[in-house]
């Protein structure tokens, strides 16, 4: 948090890893070592912030880039902070229910709830790797603050050099192929739709033409 004597009681939320509805939904996720989760993160303000999650990097795969990671809101608004491991540069993606949101190797990211009301979202994400937390505990969180007011305000931890944040409002706007374009529960199965979670460097230029890009 901001305040570093903050202190506050109760859960900050709640993640449901590596769920399934049917055994033959599990074994198919096990194979291709692909994980569905489900967070839950209550509507509530601690400290003058508006609640988070703690925020994480990803190792790289094999072919040398790091793994990428997409969100569905199910229920409830999200904004997302990526920042890119050399800080070169911070996204601030506000999605809605129903909107994917992808993770690009190589950035880390928080999830803030803005709103009153609980925010539910699934995820997507490779198995062979475990997240990296180290960095947002170094430094106390993301490189930016984002307050239940609106201000945003720079980590005094971080660099100054790091640069203002961009803004991008993916609200209804679709994933370009091969990346998931429906439900990510309805992926599962799909093996073309989801290859990229495990083999992240042969998307280097779908990544591009993402709308945290345009």
């Amino acid at each position: 948090m901001a305040d570093p004597d903050c202190r506050c009681e109760g859960m900050a939320y709640e993640m449901f890893r590596g769920l399934s509805k049917n055994e033959q939904d599990k074994e198919w996720l096990e194979r291709h070592q692909i994980r569905y989760d489900v967070t839950r993160i209550p509507g509530k303000v601690i400290c003058g912030e508006w609640i988070k999650t703690k925020g994480h990097y990803h190792q790289p795969a094999p072919d040398g880039h790091a793994y990428p990671e997409i969100y569905e809101v199910l229920d409830g608004e999200a904004l997302y902070l990526l920042q890119k491991e050399d800080l070169s540069d911070i996204v601030l993606v506000r999605a809605r229910k129903g909107d994917l949101v992808l993770i690009p190797p190589g950035y880390g990211h928080v999830t803030i709830n803005p709103l009153a009301e609980t925010l539910l979202m699934a995820n997507l994400v490779s198995s062979a790797f475990t997240s990296e937390y180290h960095p947002f505990e170094t430094f106390q969180g993301a490189a930016y603050y984002i307050f239940a007011d609106g201000k945003k305000e720079r980590n005094p931890r971080y660099p100054d050099s790091i640069p203002h944040i961009r803004e991008v409002t993916c609200y209804g706007k679709v994933l370009p192929h091969p990346f998931p374009q429906q439900a990510l529960y309805s992926c599962v199965g799909d093996e073309q739709s989801l290859a990229f979670l495990n083999k992240p460097g042969s998307y280097l230029e779908q990544y591009q033409i993402l709308f945290l890009f345009t």
